[in-house]
């Protein structure tokens, strides 16, 4: 049996730090998995930033509510859906997927969840498990699952390299030069083919 494993942000929607720092006017935000493949090191280095600017997860929902999927992502998600299973794998935080996962149509997602004070601020993160993309394809594929798997960034490459199929998706010149064997693609036909095929 297949199913297959896909990256959230740069893939079915667009990036949620980018979004909030162009809301925000704080371009260091716009630091993503693509740049830093540490996301320890770049989630906590994140909630510094909020913390020194007095945000919290009220501003962060309000930018998420004005987020569209990307366009086609969702008559992806649906056509793919139809041929075999799929669960979206994500870094991201049950808090930010909630609204984005309702205007994909409800797919499964295995994400992270925050700490959140009273008042508001991100105190901190919980990860689902380390390195959870990866070991959540090790454990789908422990109980007879094979996987197929995008994504766009470095914490997507070990979920990818691991699986039977892996595609890159509108990821960065870098990590195409760098691993030039992970067939690349750029608009969700040519994903959806390729997917097909490794079926």
């Amino acid at each position: 049996m297949n199913i297959v494993c896909l990256d959230m942000e740069g893939v079915l929607v667009p990036e949620i730090w980018i979004a909030f720092a162009e809301a925000s006017g704080i371009p260091e935000l716009k630091r993503t998995t693509r740049d830093e493949p540490d996301y320890d090191k770049l989630m906590r280095w994140r909630l510094g930033i909020l913390k020194e600017h007095g945000l919290g997860l009220k501003e962060i929902q309000a930018t998420i509510a004005t987020i569209d999927p990307l366009p086609g992502a969702k008559e992806f998600l649906d056509e793919l859906r139809q041929l075999t299973q799929v669960v979206v794998l994500s870094d991201t935080f049950e808090e930010f997927a909630k609204p984005l996962m309702k205007k994909l149509g409800w797919p499964t997602i295995f994400c992270n969840s925050l700490e959140v004070a009273d008042s508001g601020e991100i105190t901190g993160f919980n990860m689902r498990l380390p390195d959870s993309k990866l070991n959540t394809v090790k454990g789908l594929q422990a109980i007879g699952f094979d996987t197929i798997a995008s994504g766009d960034s470095y914490n997507d490459l070990g979920m990818i390299l691991a699986s039977k199929a892996g595609f890159l998706f509108r990821s960065t010149e870098k990590i195409k030069a760098d691993y030039p064997d992970i067939p690349a693609f750029e608009e969700f036909g040519d994903l959806l083919d390729a997917i097909q095929a490794a079926l």
